[in-house]
C-alpha cells in the first residue's frame, strides 16, 4: 500500500512540475500567436472533422499536430462573431447582436475602440508586434483611415469591404480592392487571398525575432463563389470546393513560412471559422447531406471547427470535447501573452469580460474548460438605423445555450423554445422540451434555463460615438425593411 501511495505522490509531483515548467516557458519566451479565421465554413468541409466531399490535408495535418476541438461556439454571423472575439464579450453586452456591414450601410456606425475592450490593443501592451490581413468590415476606412492603428495593429493589408458608391470595392478575389497604409486601390490581375498571404509572409520574416500576434481573417470562402488560380469550375459547388482547396493550400503555406523562419516550434496557430457555410451549399458529412447553416443557431451554424497547434508545449493527436466559445479567445490570448484582462475601456469606464481562459487545456492536457455552458446568438438581421444610431429591434434577442450533452433554445420572450439531447441527437431532430421525464433531462434543463436569469433584462445596442454623415450614406435595407438615416 505504501508503494502505491508513494507512486501516486511521485506522479502528482511530476505532473505539477511539468505544468510549472510549461508555465515558465510561456512566461519566458512569449510565444507567437497566429489566429486564422476562415469566412463562412462549417465542419462539413474539413475532412479531419468528417467531411466526405473534399480533402483538406494541410488543415488535417495542423489538427494532428495539436488539439482538434469539437465543442466550440462562434456566433452565426460575421459582425457578432468578429466583435465578440475582439472584446471577449457576448453580443448582448457589446451590442452587435446583428450583422452590420459598416462600409456598405454606413450611418455613422463603427467599432469604437475607445468604448469597447480591444484584444489587439492588449496584445500590443504585452509586447507583441501586431498585424492583420484580410477582412475587417466593422469600420469604413474612408471615414477612419487610422481605424486599425487605433485598435492596436502595427501593420495591415485589408480588403476594404463593400464601400457604398465604389463598385470596385466589391472585389475581394479577382482584381481585389485593398487598403494598406498607402490607401485603397485595385490590384489588377491579382488574386486577393494571395495578396493577404504574401503580406503575412513578409510580416513573419520581418519580425521573427520579436513576439508576434497575427490576426488573419481570410476573405475565403465567403461568396461570391469564384474560380481560384489553381482550379476552374463550372458549377457553384465546384467553385466552393476550389475555394476550400485554396484555403487549405494557404494554411499549409503559412505553416511552412513559420517553419522556414525557424519559429514554428514556439508559435501557436489557432485555426477556426466565423460561422457555418453559406446556405445552399450542401456537403457530405459523416454519412449525411448537410446544408450550409450560416445565420442559424443550429449546430451546423455555430459549432465550428477549432484547431490549436503549438509544437513546443501542446501534445499532438488530441481531440477535446471541452466547452469553449468565442468570448474565450481574448482572455486566453492575453493569458498566454502574460498580459492582464482589461478592467476599463480607454475612457476609464469599467468593462466586463465574459470569456474565460482555456490555457489550462493547452498546457496541462485537461479535458474540461472553466465553463459549464457556452452561448451563441445573433442569427438573422434585426437591426435598424435611427437618429440614435444602430439599434436592435428586439429588447432580448433569441439565443442558444449548451453544455456537453444538452442544448436549449431561448426566445425573444426569455422563455425556453426547444431542448435537444445532442449526445444522441447531434442534428437536433427530436425536441424533448415537453419530455423532461428523467432526472438527467430535468437537471440539465434547469441548469441551462437558470443561466438566462443572469443575462441583462435588455440587450445593449452597439456602443460607439457616431461618425459624421458622409455623401455616400444611403438608405439602409435590412431584412427587406428600409430605414433612412
Amino acid at each position: 500500500m505504501k508503494y502505491w501511495i508513494y507512486l501516486l505522490l511521485a506522479l502528482l509531483q511530476w505532473s505539477c512540475s511539468e505544468a510549472t515548467k510549461k508555465q515558465e516557458v510561456v512566461e519566458n519566451t512569449k510565444p507567437n500567436i497566429v489566429f486564422i479565421l476562415v469566412d463562412d465554413l462549417g465542419k462539413e468541409w474539413i475532412s479531419s472533422y468528417g467531411a466526405e466531399d473534399i480533402s483538406t490535408p494541410n488543415i488535417d495535418a495542423l489538427a494532428k499536430s495539436g488539439i482538434k476541438f469539437d465543442n466550440v461556439y462562434s456566433m452565426p454571423q460575421c459582425t457578432p462573431t468578429r466583435v465578440t472575439l475582439l472584446t471577449g464579450q457576448y453580443p448582448f453586452r457589446h451590442g452587435w447582436v446583428n450583422h452590420w456591414d459598416v462600409p456598405r450601410w454606413g450611418g455613422g456606425a463603427h467599432f469604437d475602440e475607445t468604448m469597447n475592450p480591444a484584444l489587439v490593443r492588449e496584445m500590443k501592451k504585452a509586447g507583441y508586434k501586431t498585424c492583420i490581413a484580410g477582412k475587417w468590415q466593422i469600420d469604413d476606412f474612408r471615414v477612419e483611415p487610422d481605424a486599425l492603428t487605433k485598435v492596436g495593429f502595427d501593420e495591415y493589408c485589408m480588403w476594404t469591404g463593400y464601400e457604398s458608391g465604389i463598385a470596385a470595392s466589391a472585389n475581394r478575389y479577382q482584381d481585389p480592392y485593398v487598403f494598406t497604409s498607402t490607401g485603397s486601390q485595385t490590384y489588377e490581375g491579382k488574386f486577393g487571398p494571395d495578396i493577404f498571404r504574401d503580406f503575412i509572409t513578409r510580416f513573419i520574416n520581418k519580425h521573427k525575432a520579436s513576439p508576434m500576434f497575427i490576426y488573419y481573417p481570410m476573405v475565403l470562402t465567403h461568396p461570391p463563389l469564384v474560380n481560384t488560380p489553381d482550379e476552374v469550375a463550372e458549377t457553384k459547388l465546384g467553385k466552393h470546393k476550389a475555394m476550400v482547396n485554396y484555403t487549405d493550400k494557404i494554411t499549409g503555406q503559412i505553416v511552412q513560412t513559420l517553419e522556414d523562419a525557424g519559429i514554428r516550434d514556439n508559435t501557436i496557430i489557432v485555426w477556426t471559422t466565423d460561422n457555418g457555410t453559406s446556405g445552399g451549399i450542401v456537403g457530405s458529412y459523416k454519412g449525411r447531406k448537410i446544408n450550409g447553416a450560416k445565420s442559424k443557431t443550429t449546430e451546423q451554424g455555430i459549432c465550428e471547427p477549432f484547431i490549436v497547434s503549438w509544437p513546443k508545449l501542446v501534445k499532438p493527436n488530441q481531440v477535446s470535447d471541452a466547452l469553449i466559445d468565442f468570448t474565450d479567445i481574448l482572455p486566453t490570448f492575453i493569458d498566454i501573452a502574460g498580459g492582464s484582462l482589461p478592467k476599463a475601456n480607454a475612457l476609464g469606464n469599467p468593462v466586463t469580460i465574459d470569456g474565460r481562459s482555456f490555457k489550462n487545456i493547452l498546457l496541462n492536457n485537461e479535458q474540461t474548460s472553466n465553463r459549464q455552458w457556452i452561448l451563441g446568438m445573433g442569427g438573422g438581421n434585426n437591426a435598424r438605423l435611427t437618429e440614435n444610431g444602430v439599434e436592435n429591434q428586439y429588447a432580448f434577442r433569441d439565443r442558444v445555450l449548451r453544455n456537453k450533452q444538452y442544448k436549449l433554445y431561448i426566445g425573444t420572450d426569455r422563455k425556453p423554445e426547444k431542448f435537444f439531447y445532442l449526445k444522441n441527437d447531434p442534428y437536433e431532430e427530436e425536441d424533448i422540451l415537453l419530455e423532461l421525464n428523467t432526472p438527467e433531462r430535468k437537471a440539465n434543463f434547469e441548469q441551462l434555463a437558470a443561466v438566462v436569469n443572469t443575462f441583462p433584462d435588455k440587450d445593449f445596442d452597439p456602443k460607439y460615438v457616431p461618425n459624421l454623415s458622409q455623401p455616400w450614406d444611403v438608405e439602409i435595407t435590412v431584412e427587406s425593411q428600409v430605414w433612412k438615416k
